[in-house]
């Protein structure tokens, strides 16, 4: 962003990894992994990955490979990831934006398992929103809606009322589909064409306006 951008909304739908936690080098270590043992080339294995759940990126990369099979090595790959949290840190102003939410309607919204996402926000010293939509919470993986879909309605908030922090194409494409507009967070972010884009959480200011809404400085 060149200029700040003024953005209002009536809640804010937050993903994880990328957005407010910092946790590439693991995700990189257990995907690396992975791709080894497929005979698989670990660069392209890592453009898909970002946003999604495991079983989703599984068939993406092994097309054709039973689905039971997939969502078995994602349950694995999960245990895997929730110990190990070398690396695992926050996102610049991550915490002093989670602080400036506090009364703000607003939500979780990660690929991530209920203890997958509650070790991660603790390894990064963050505290967890009230409302939390895990995998758990869906049928379907970003970049379907139905995660931010269910967010909104857990808030009671109209989809297009919403904003989304998403650092992911998947998870961008998800925010979209779900007819709501999307703040990119990170490098990452920017090929995709969110509605913003900010380098870090340094980057937004929050504010309460008086009718029950948000007011977002972005930039």
């Amino acid at each position: 962003m060149t200029a700040t951008a003024v953005l209002t909304a009536r809640a804010l739908l937050l993903d994880m990894d990328g957005t407010l936690v910092n946790s590439d080098a693991v995700v990189e270590r257990i995907w690396r992994r992975w791709a080894d043992r497929h005979a698989l080339d670990g660069d392209e294995v890592m453009k898909v990955v970002h946003g999604r759940q495991g079983y989703a990126s599984m068939a993406l990369l092994l097309p054709g490979r039973p689905m039971e099979q997939n969502h078995a090595d994602n349950a694995r790959m999960l245990a895997e990831e929730t110990a190990d949290m070398d690396g695992v840190v926050a996102i610049p102003g991550a915490a002093e934006f989670l602080a400036s939410l506090h009364g703000l309607p607003h939500a979780l919204v990660t690929s991530a398992d209920v203890p997958l996402s509650t070790a991660r926000m603790a390894a990064a010293g963050l505290g967890l929103p009230d409302v939390r939509i895990t995998a758990e919470s869906v049928g379907a993986s970003k970049p379907d809606p139905e995660g931010f879909l269910k967010g909104a309605a857990e808030l009671g908030v109209a989809p297009a009322d919403c904003i989304v922090f998403e650092d992911s194409g998947a998870g961008i494409q998800a925010g979209r589909a779900a007819g709501m507009r999307v703040v990119g967070v990170g490098a990452r972010a920017g090929f995709h064409g969110p509605d913003a884009l900010v380098r870090d959480l340094t980057e937004v200011r929050v504010e309460a306006v008086g009718d029950g809404g948000i007011r977002l400085y972005v930039g």
